[in-house]
């Protein structure tokens, strides 16, 4: 029987007619919740598994995007082949089957599979799919489903459900927002997991429901049944092509910023979750009944706030970072809620609905893909970011003033704008202004140049900015020679050269992470964070003065400056998740550090340092050095209480456990202080500010141990001070806003 028929024969009382809207729509937040409740739950259920890693969470994004397309292709093939009556059995009964792998867990098998040679995207993938695969694709489907029921109905909505995306968009923010503030403070993540369960069932429950409300009366038999004649509606490829490029943009561009955010300050769920709130935030606006942002105001305003981070990044003022990345989330809202909103003037007819979600969820999953698995094979650095915000500028709706440009003027502009920064790049460092205003000149005056002459023709400005863009890059590039760049799933690293080649500097990111003079008297000096002067020193002074010649953990491999302190009979194991950065520290064309400076013998031990560290005696070391980080931010999983256990077993009785907790960002002391408290030893910090030509950088160092004895002069040294703070932090809690500075 045809569906349209059937669901047309539907007509409730006034009574069911009046709840009608209510349950589909609890339904529809119910299940928008859940679906978003769920992604941030089960990724920081992963994250301590892959040491924190950004990519942590792209490639869960990818896994979800991919289940949410799949989700949309399932609704759309019910909706199109089974009755309602059908539909909600075989909806339900799966529904009830996926539950089965409830509540969320990891079991030893997984664990014990993780691969540490080679890349872990199809392993995570595959542990995402055994783990949360199967609800996740039912839930995915719901919200399709649901409103194409829906629009059968006879509530006066029901020929425009739309404002139900609404809904559904805002039982996800809700959820998303939820989580960080709420849920991750207040719910370990094994009991956030029965929670979630709980709600499951709740939905099943709700979704059975709706369909017997739309099923309970009909008006007339199906002998007189008269069926309305509906015009045929299709869809041609160039309309399916839009919908899917104004899903790619904000989806691209919504991991870009992500992963901006998350290499420098941390990988932990409000980092992820403030993008994914914001890309909600323009679905519910650009779908939503009232414009609270109209098109033609947001088109302006996002290459307003374009220009104004522009400046600010090419003139570096002495303002809080958090400002900049305040405009970079601005600036991806604006892009976001523009391309959002074309998507909702292109929407079709209801009876497409399912086909147009379908087509959305194809933009987010190649969006997603493009991010997180061909952008780290095909670009060096992460290119992906500017190249969606340049792709972002070009589907801004055509002006008046572009339809009126003539196409000489299209291809020009961008050409002069390529030239002229190019010769300025050229001539102004000659002339040897200071920093700031050479870069004005070279990169801000065109930029303000494309703004004025372009920004209401969106397609000139977006060629203009590209030429731009790639013009400079020989300028940014002057003042360092790159040796080598290696991108992985850990993150992006790149060896340079100063121009006189008196050092080489190693970066994970925006953050250096070791320095080597290339004087053959002075390649053996321990520089950087980790100067004979400065906290790290003298942690050593101490423990090369004890008797007991015990062997040495570091995690963190970096440029292998540490192993500078090694001395003849030591043993030091290194332990490094990324084989990327060991190829590199090994490398003597890059750094000699390991292989000419470190006099003990040495391991490197790959693989996350927590889980490799179990794998070690009770009691071996004498003294382990925490310096693990992604960029500017140490993975959370190491500053936990269980972590905090796992080094202390395998530390000695007066071995040393000493902490790099150098930060832009988070002020990591009380967190330090808090975890020392709880296990009674002693802990100490300095907070070095020096920094001179001998390659001494700032750094803030914690050393700890079970007593103040076994710290020696530490304890006694007035450069040190007890910790202050009572914070701590579990594998199942975690609240990143009580450590922001």
């Amino acid at each position: 029987m045809n569906i349209d028929v059937e669901l047309n024969r539907v007509n409730t009382t006034a009574a069911r007619t009046s709840v009608l809207a209510p349950v589909f729509a609890l339904a529809l937040f119910t299940s928008a919740a859940l679906l978003f409740w769920v992604q941030p739950l089960v990724a920081k259920m992963l994250l301590p598994l892959l040491g924190g890693a950004p990519s942590v969470w792209n490639t869960c994004m990818v896994f979800f995007q991919s289940l949410l397309l799949a989700g949309y292709a399932y609704a759309l093939f019910v909706s199109q082949r089974l009755s309602l009556r059908n539909q909600a059995i075989v909806h339900a009964v799966l529904l009830l089957a996926a539950g089965l792998v409830l509540p969320f867990s990891l079991s030893e098998r997984v664990l014990s599979s993780l691969p540490t040679q080679s890349s872990p995207i199809l392993w995570l993938l595959t542990t995402l799919a055994v783990t949360v695969g199967p609800p996740f694709l039912l839930l995915s489907a719901t919200a399709p489903l649901l409103q194409r029921w829906f629009s059968h109905s006879t509530h006066k909505a029901a020929r425009d459900p739309y404002f139900l995306y609404a809904v559904s968009n805002a039982g996800s923010m809700l959820a998303l927002l939820g989580f960080p503030f709420l849920l991750e403070p207040a719910f370990a993540i094994r009991t956030q997991s029965v929670i979630w369960a709980v709600g499951y069932v709740t939905l099943v429950v709700l979704i059975i429901t709706c369909a017997l409300l739309l099923n309970a009366r009909r008006a007339v038999s199906d002998q007189n049944q008269v069926v309305v004649e509906q015009p045929e509606i299709t869809i041609e490829n160039p309309q399916r092509f839009e919908w899917v490029l104004f899903a790619f943009v904000p989806s691209s561009l919504m991991l870009g910023v992500t992963t901006y955010i998350a290499t420098d300050v941390a990988s932990v769920p409000l980092i992820w979750i403030i993008p994914l709130a914001l890309y909600l935030l323009t679905f519910i606006i650009a779908f939503g009944n009232k414009q609270i942002i109209k098109l033609p105001v947001a088109s302006i305003l996002f290459p307003i706030a374009l220009v104004v981070l522009g400046a600010l990044i090419i003139l570096a003022p002495p303002i809080s970072v958090w400002i900049t990345i305040t405009l970079h989330l601005l600036v991806f809202f604006f892009a976001a809620l523009v391309s959002h909103q074309r998507l909702a003037q292109s929407r079709p007819h209801v009876s497409k609905l399912p086909e147009y979600y379908l087509w959305i969820a194809v933009g987010g999953v190649l969006g997603g893909i493009f991010n997180a698995l061909v952008a780290p094979m095909v670009f060096s650095t992460p290119f992906e970011y500017p190249a969606a915000i340049v792709l972002a500028c070009l589907i801004r709706p055509v002006t008046m003033q572009e339809e009126k440009t003539k196409s000489l003027m299209r291809t020009t502009f961008p050409v002069f704008i390529f030239v002229l920064t190019f010769a300025l790049a050229l001539t102004i460092p000659r002339l040897e202004f200071r920093a700031q205003l050479e870069h004005g000149i070279v990169l801000l005056f065109p930029l303000l140049l494309c703004f004025v002459f372009s920004f209401r023709r969106p397609f000139i400005f977006a060629l203009s900015l590209a030429a731009l863009m790639f013009a400079s890059i020989p300028y940014l590039n002057a003042s360092v020679e790159t040796l080598a760049t290696e991108r992985n799933f850990f993150g992006v690293w790149r060896v340079t050269t100063s121009p006189n080649e008196e050092f080489r500097r190693l970066y994970h990111g925006s953050t250096v992470h070791g320095v080597q003079m290339n004087d053959s008297a002075r390649k053996c000096e321990a520089t950087s964070y980790y100067h004979r002067t400065g906290p790290l020193g003298e942690v050593f002074d101490v423990y090369n003065s004890k008797p007991a010649n015990l062997p040495v953990a570091a995690t963190g491999l970096g440029a292998g400056t540490i192993g500078t302190y090694s001395l003849p009979g030591q043993q030091w194991d290194f332990y490094d998740i990324d084989p990327a950065i060991v190829r590199i520290a090994t490398e003597p064309n890059y750094f000699t550090f390991i292989s000419d400076c470190t006099k003990g013998s040495y391991r490197m031990i790959l693989g996350d340092a927590r889980l490799r560290l179990r794998e070690a005696p009770a009691g071996k070391y004498g003294l382990v050095i925490m310096d693990a980080f992604s960029s500017d931010s140490v993975p959370a999983h190491l500053l936990t209480t269980e972590a905090m256990d796992l080094y202390l077993s395998k530390l000695s009785n007066d071995g040393m456990l000493a902490f790099h907790i150098s930060n832009r960002y988070l002020n990591l002391e009380p967190l330090l202080a808090g975890l020392a408290k709880r296990a009674g030893i002693s802990a100490f910090i300095r907070r070095d500010q020096q920094r001179d030509l001998t390659g001494k950088y700032p750094s803030v160092w914690v050393v700890m141990a079970r007593n103040d004895a076994a710290l020696g002069s530490i304890a006694s040294d007035s450069r040190w001070a007890r910790v202050q703070g009572d914070i701590v932090w579990t594998d199942d809690f975690s609240n990143i806003l009580s450590l922001l500075k």
